[in-house]
């Protein structure tokens, strides 16, 4: 996690592909953290921001990252922002947002998609463009916050 005078940033991922743990770390490198992994049940405890990182996998979030979610605390993060991979950059982490909101946990409106592949289907996402984007949209949010 990131301590600076005025913020504490935090980013976790799920990934199956790889693909939202490349996006991870590309941000995490933007704010000099370390991505952590759900997988591996870390403690968040006092975050400003929390980025979540999380690929859709037939139209679900992992349940590992839902497991995760479901234990966070609404003390603990003051905004969380989702960034996601996909197929189909109409998916989004619903769920996860869901489960957020249930808790009281403030989700920002807004939630970055970009492609992911799948075997042969969209080959090549998400590119240099697309993980430079997810940084980029990072660090428009740590300013809203």
């Amino acid at each position: 996690m990131l301590y600076n005078e005025d913020m504490k940033v935090a980013i976790v991922y799920r990934s199956m592909t790889g693909h939202s743990k490349k996006i991870a770390k590309a941000i995490a490198g933007a704010f000099g953290v370390e991505p952590l992994n759900v997988k591996e049940n870390h403690l968040i405890k006092n975050v400003d921001l929390l980025f979540i990182v999380g690929g859709i996998y037939s139209g679900k979030s992992l349940p590992e990252m839902l497991s995760f979610v479901e234990t966070l605390d609404k003390t603990d993060i003051k905004q969380a922002v989702l960034i996601t991979s996909s197929l189909l950059d109409k998916n989004g982490q619903d769920e996860v947002r869901a489960i957020l909101e249930s808790k009281g946990i403030k989700v920002a409106e807004k939630e970055f998609r970009c492609l992911g592949n799948f075997l042969v289907c969209k080959m090549g996402h998400p590119n240099k463009k697309e993980v430079a984007d997810a940084v980029e949209f990072a660090k428009a949010m740590e300013q809203k916050t």
